[in-house]
């Protein structure tokens, strides 16, 4: 070995600490070269200069750490987020899922979720109990309050049709999304066109309901097989609260409705074969009982010949609440006087719009829950259209009739 100080970087490759062998390791150590930065010596077992801290391994990665086995380490006193309370009893739910009280089994994300964007808008959509996944979604938003404005969408999976529970979620969503940006983009002045007050006439949020539509089937298409032959598909039912007056839209058997003690009112008309056989002249108990009654004959999806909704608007002249939910709830209570009852009787004490949605859908599943359930809920005062007048004779009947074309669908 030579008196002269070896040339920079000798084991920068040549001798990483990480890769040698004992006997190379120690015949090196005697070794040094100057710091590229501040010229003292430095050994080659070194990463970092001991005089100015300056990185003289620049070239050499630290290998990712080994994955983590299936128990890992836990921190004390780490933050866990709230878990949601047991839906049976109310009981604070462990992290294995199970409630400490009653033991009962806390939902899934996915089976079970609640939405509150402010404190006069929430919704809750809930499997049932039937059946073994949830296909049902819905996405609410709303204003900062006081503003009086909200976006309630609620889609329905189709059963029998493949990844319907994603398909829904997604059209949910991008339809959501789309009329909070239509109206976020649109002049307070040309946000609502009324010619009366008893005569709303459609305007650029009915515009705007449309192209979500439009926009929930692009969605739903994204996420769908072209070679698909049992495509994802669901129901669409939208409404946007502004300036005292409801706008609506459907596509199938999701509904939308406005009820209070002075108006109890369907707003949307199904698109299903139920709905035609009443067309016909069945009665309304006779349809929705047969073999049928929920066959859709509109609906999204890549299957789907027309996505264009039915819309409407409604003015709110009278306390009262919207109502968009999936047929997990009007199943057991169709009429609009019969739903005005439970959500009445699910109104007591000072209950949220979430604490009433989620009776809603615990009295349907007393009920049976035979499908996903679905209840979102907005309550509407009728200051927000000025002086309260009472609703007319048409507004009192079932809602506007629907343009419906018929398309099979099982």
């Amino acid at each position: 070995m030579t008196d002269e100080s070896p040339a920079w970087p000798l084991w920068a490759s040549e001798h990483d600490a990480a890769s040698m062998t004992a006997a190379q390791e120690y015949g090196t150590l005697a070794l040094t070269a100057p710091c590229p930065a501040c010229g003292v010596g430095v050994r080659p077992d070194e990463r970092y200069c001991e005089n100015c801290g300056a990185d003289v391994h620049p070239e050499v990665t630290v290998a990712p750490a080994p994955a983590r086995g299936v128990e890992e380490t836990v921190k004390l006193n780490r933050p866990r987020p709230a878990a949601a309370p047991c839906l049976e009893c109310g009981g604070e739910v462990d992290a294995d899922g199970y409630c400490q009280t009653c033991g009962a089994k806390a939902p899934s994300a996915r089976d079970h979720f609640e939405v509150a964007p402010a404190s006069w808008v929430g919704g809750v959509c809930d499997r049932g109990v039937v059946h073994t996944r949830n296909e049902d979604a819905m996405a609410l938003w709303a204003a900062p309050e006081p503003e009086p404005v909200a976006v309630l969408v609620v889609c329905d999976g189709v059963s029998s049709s493949r990844d319907s529970d994603v398909a829904s979620v997604a059209a949910a969503e991008r339809a959501r999304d789309v009329l909070v940006e239509r109206w976020s983009s649109l002049p307070p002045d040309h946000r609502s066109s009324v010619s009366g007050p008893d005569q709303p006439t459609e305007g650029p949020l009915t515009a705007a309901l449309i192209e979500a539509a439009a926009q929930a089937q692009q969605a739903v298409l994204d996420l769908t097989a072209e070679a698909e032959d049992n495509a994802g598909s669901c129901t669409f039912a939208a409404a946007v609260v502004s300036d005292g007056l409801v706008h609506w839209a459907g596509l199938g058997d999701s509904r939308v409705y406005f009820l209070s003690d002075e108006a109890r009112v369907q707003l949307s008309t199904d698109h299903s074969v139920a709905e035609e056989l009443i067309r016909v002249g069945a009665s309304r108990t006779e349809a929705e009982n047969s073999a049928q009654a929920h066959a859709i004959t509109r609906w999204l999806g890549r299957d789907a010949e027309s996505v264009v909704p039915d819309t409407g608007v409604f003015p709110v002249t009278v306390d009262g609440w919207l109502l968009v939910c999936s047929d997990g709830l009007w199943n057991y209570a169709s009429e609009p006087g019969a739903l005005a009852e439970q959500l009445q009787a699910a109104s007591h004490g000072e209950a949220s719009p979430v604490q009433i949605a989620g009776r809603l859908v615990k009295w349907a599943n007393s009920q049976g829950g035979r499908d996903n359930v679905t209840v979102a809920l907005a309550r509407l005062t009728a200051t927000l259209n000025g002086t309260p007048q009472a609703p007319s004779d048409a507004q009192r009947a079932a809602g506007p009739t629907a343009r419906t074309t018929v398309e099979e669908k099982d």
